[in-house]
């Protein structure tokens, strides 16, 4: 019994010799569905059924600057970013972020028409959701081994395709800039109301050290000295008594034009500090600066990116005639399985 089934299956064994020799038999026959193969994908990748589509390219550098009044207005030695620098990996990963954000997606679909450009029906099931699938399909971004950022977009238009990359690149200056102004300006509406409160209480200590001056008390330190002196020179028992009453008197301001002429020092070294980030905070809402380096802008292409129409020959050929020889080897198969 054994013996028997090896024998059956030795029978029914089918190497390469097997299938080279099943292709030649059949070489008519699959020559034939390969033409009709290679003719019809051709055939249905033309432009008839196929539209083809247009790559413009964006590539750029995302500038490493936030606050122009930082960048601009601080020592080298405590900058901490250079307003020229580029190819950070951090910066490139928020341009992305941006880039992908609902702001800017927006204003990508108002800015071009959108939706009528990819011939969205408004009042169909999910035009939003169609609206969305086309974009991902002929919108990328993605980010280059050097840090940049590429912006890919594919139209049946090959102006319309570069015109969409470059206004998308502007699209991203105008975003982020409108984003930094908004956090800009609340950060000025804070400095500028500590800058006012400071200058107001130090505008109050030098109008109460001006009214102690009114009273004769203009230099403490040096009226005392002073005085001392006078008291060591004086001889008359007059001249001793309007000199100690002069003393007397001094010395009851003594502590509080202390106080204030310390707390004035003080406040005008905190005001000073305050000045310039206020003037900072002035200059990040008034000031602009581009928010990237421009590698290469769009131009329209002169010859279409989509479909590879050979690829798609070849490819569809290639299954066809592997799917072809499959059929032919199951068939003898199955005709030896049934003598």
């Amino acid at each position: 019994m054994p013996k028997k089934i090896m024998k059956q299956n030795k029978e029914f064994e089918f190497n390469f010799v097997d299938i080279v020799s099943l292709i030649w038999l059949n070489r008519t026959r699959l020559v034939l569905i390969g033409i009709i193969s290679i003719v019809l994908s051709a055939v249905f990748s033309s432009p008839f059924f196929i539209k083809p589509k247009y790559k413009s390219e964006v590539i750029f550098y995302p500038t490493t600057i936030n606050s122009i009044g930082n960048a601009m207005f601080t020592d080298l030695t405590q900058r901490q970013s250079d307003p020229l620098a580029f190819g950070e990996e951090e910066e490139a990963e928020n341009a992305l972020q941006l880039l992908n954000s609902s702001a800017l997606q927006g204003r990508i679909v108002r800015n071009f028409d959108l939706m009528n450009h990819y011939r969205i029906n408004n009042d169909g099931g999910s035009p939003q959701t169609d609206l969305a699938k086309e974009m991902n399909k002929n919108i990328r971004f993605s980010r280059t081994k050097h840090l940049a950022v590429n912006i890919t977009v594919l139209d049946e238009d090959p102006i319309k395709s570069a015109e969409i990359a470059n206004g998308i690149a502007v699209l991203y200056d105008s975003v982020k800039t409108e984003i930094q102004k908004q956090v800009s300006l609340e950060a000025l509406k804070i400095v500028e109301d500590e800058f006012k409160n400071k200058e107001a209480e130090v505008w109050d200590l030098r109008t109460r050290l001006k009214e102690l001056g009114q009273k004769g008390i203009t230099n403490y330190e040096e009226q005392s000295r002073a005085i001392s002196e006078e008291l060591y020179k004086a001889v008359t028992p007059a001249k001793v008594k309007v000199l100690q009453a002069q003393q007397d008197e001094l010395a009851k301001y003594a502590g509080e034009f202390t106080y204030l002429n310390e707390t004035l020092i003080l406040e005008l070294e905190s005001l000073s500090k305050l000045r310039k980030r206020f003037e900072k905070a002035t200059v990040d809402v008034e000031k602009t600066l581009p928010q990237k380096f421009i590698l290469t802008s769009a131009t329209p292409a002169e010859k279409k990116s989509y479909p590879i129409r050979w690829l798609i020959v070849l490819g569809v050929t290639a299954v066809v005639m592997f799917f072809s020889v499959i059929v032919l080897v199951f068939n003898n198969q199955k005709n030896s399985l049934k003598k």
